[in-house]
């Protein structure tokens, strides 16, 4: 099973870098995730949010790998409890893809990459800082392989 985490924003601070490895290398060894990082459009006075999210999209698009189901996160996407989310995992690498989640920068993601995306989803109803959001799905990730697994890390 291979995920790939394509995030809008680098120089994240170490504190991401370490909760986010924190449940990355707890991951079994069959399990990759590859992490993405693309490069915001400047914020400079005089570009428009549309402009700033299309130069991002652009940056998105050629980095995105090839036959992968594409699930960008989004604050108004559907919310999963956790068990579901696992099921869901289940279900999408049944399939038979590689799974990629596109996380946006500090304006989201332009409307063309949430078209091209085959699920949209939100781990919160609540609108999270970018980097945070890293670390929350790499939980979810790990907890959702580990439900998969039998593993005891999640207890409902």
């Amino acid at each position: 099973m291979k995920f790939f985490i394509l995030a809008v924003g680098n120089k994240m601070p170490d504190w991401i870098k370490v909760g986010y490895l924190e449940y990355i290398k707890r991951l079994p060894r069959e399990i990759s995730v590859h992490l993405l990082e693309i490069k915001p459009e400047k914020r400079i006075s005089g570009k428009q949010t549309e402009q700033l999210l299309s130069a991002e999209s652009q940056r998105i698009r050629a980095v995105l790998p090839l036959h992968c189901r594409i699930i960008v996160l989004d604050e108004h996407g559907e919310q999963y409890p956790t068990i579901k989310f696992a099921d869901e995992i289940k279900r999408w690498t049944i399939e038979g893809n590689d799974l990629v989640f596109i996380i946006g920068g500090a304006d989201g993601l332009h409307a063309e990459i949430k078209r091209m995306a085959s699920d949209r989803i939100a781990l919160s109803k609540m609108t999270l800082p970018h980097g945070l959001v890293r670390v929350l799905l790499a939980e979810q990730l790990y907890r959702a392989v580990s439900i998969l697994n039998g593993h005891p890390y999640h207890r409902a």
